[in-house]
């Protein structure tokens, strides 16, 4: 989870920073997640990587500031993906419980957000963005009921 979530974001980074100074602009979208913002039960690894892309994110902004790169964070909450069969070590039935009584975000939602982002205009910078489905209170917290 650390190598997906941070180092991963660093590589990347490392990799697109020096192009984008050259040309003298760019917009970095990091993707969080609720998580990066709250903890919760039997999350810690998680969370932690999550809380690690906030910093990230928000030390980026600061040390770009002067190059004309936009660095933008998303923050979703509930999105029905294969992380939560992943989480449940490939069990179906149980990672389908997870979204079972509310509609989740999908992969698209995300993307629509993302591509709104990335089309403001060069003076507006959406800094720190969190997407949750209507029935999603906080990171524990979910009406079933929608």
């Amino acid at each position: 989870m650390l190598d997906i979530n941070v180092k991963g974001l660093l590589y990347v980074s490392h990799a697109v920073i020096p192009l984008m100074q050259q040309q003298g602009r760019g917009h970095i979208i990091n993707v969080g997640s609720i998580a990066g913002k709250e903890v919760y039960a039997n999350g810690n690894v998680y969370c932690a990587s999550k809380h690690a892309v906030d910093a990230l994110s928000k030390a980026m902004r600061i040390d770009l500031i002067q190059t004309g790169i936009k660095v933008s964070e998303v923050n979703p909450g509930a999105v029905e993906t294969e992380f939560s069969e992943v989480r449940f070590k490939g069990d179906k039935a149980r990672a389908a419980t997870v979204y079972q009584g509310y509609q989740p975000l999908t992969a698209d939602d995300v993307a629509d957000l993302i591509a709104f982002i990335v089309t403001r205009p060069a003076h507006v910078n959406l800094a720190e963005v969190m997407i949750l489905p209507a029935a999603q209170a906080s990171a524990t917290v979910m009406n079933k009921d929608l």
